[in-house]
């Protein structure tokens, strides 16, 4: 069941630099979220801590909450592969594993949580998860097939069945459509619009058009200069940020003036 997210006066480190400074805002459950804001602003940085994946970095450290429906995700009872497996991240490129095979991509994630799996439920698993990602139809014959014999487009949208098939409760997205061609950018929203019925949905993107498309509400990031750290400058619904944003720093960026 798809989940919210309370963010409440986050900090995020790295080392002794302050990444990300003192966010707090909520993420609607079966909603899409978009993240835009300049390089550099900590969009991705807050997107990886949702799901604890910054920790992989050493000397990465959060101050503040991340509560979701309750459960503060950085208790220290708290597994972080646990997290990890409930809150699903696809990244900027496709990254099927190189040496499985479709079907095993599909997988890969039910594999690594131990789950001992018959034939005909490992089955099942790909064939709903390639079905939920939009993929069942033009790959079903091919399941043996490398997965990095797709194309683009087909490969993220592997990435997306890989990420579902557990089963997670949120999708974060970092800039899904960044690699991809037009062509496959409209695949990938059209999943995106799809998806948000049994997922909570949070994307990272630089298209202003894409942001304005697929989310209902839009976060807009921003640095307070060179060395300092990325802050929440405006959190709103997404018709209100782009066509009465509350800060002047937000119609300068989505106007194309600066970033």
């Amino acid at each position: 069941m798809a989940k919210s997210i309370d963010i409440s006066d986050l900090d995020i480190y790295y080392g002794d630099f302050l990444a990300v400074e003192g966010v707090s805002m909520s993420v609607r459950a079966r909603s899409v979220t978009a993240f835009i804001g300049p390089s550099g602003c900590g969009k991705s940085t807050l997107l990886r801590s949702l799901n604890r994946m910054h920790e992989v970095t050493p000397g990465a450290r959060v101050d503040g909450k991340v509560v979701i429906d309750g459960q503060e995700l950085y208790d220290p009872m708290i597994d972080p592969v646990e997290v990890r497996r409930q809150i699903g991240m696809v990244f900027q490129r496709p990254n099927p594993f190189p040496t499985m095979s479709i079907y095993e991509n599909v997988l890969a994630g039910s594999r690594l949580n131990s789950r001992k799996l018959k034939k005909s439920e490992a089955d099942d698993i790909v064939e709903r998860s390639l079905k939920h990602a939009n993929l069942w139809s033009e790959v079903k014959d091919r399941l043996g097939k490398p997965g990095m014999g797709l194309s683009g487009g087909q490969q993220q949208r592997l990435c997306i069945a890989r990420a579902i098939a557990v089963e997670p409760q949120v999708l974060l997205m970092d800039e899904p459509c960044s690699a991809l061609d037009p062509i496959s950018t409209s695949a990938i929203e059209d999943l995106i619009h799809e998806l948000k019925t049994d997922y909570t949905i949070v994307i990272v993107t630089h298209n202003m058009q894409q942001a304005a498309r697929v989310s209902e509400d839009t976060a807009f990031f921003n640095l307070a200069g060179a060395g300092k750290p990325g802050r929440l400058i405006e959190f709103n619904p997404t018709k209100k940020i782009f066509s009465n944003p509350d800060e002047p720093a937000t119609e300068a960026y989505i106007s194309g003036r600066f970033g």
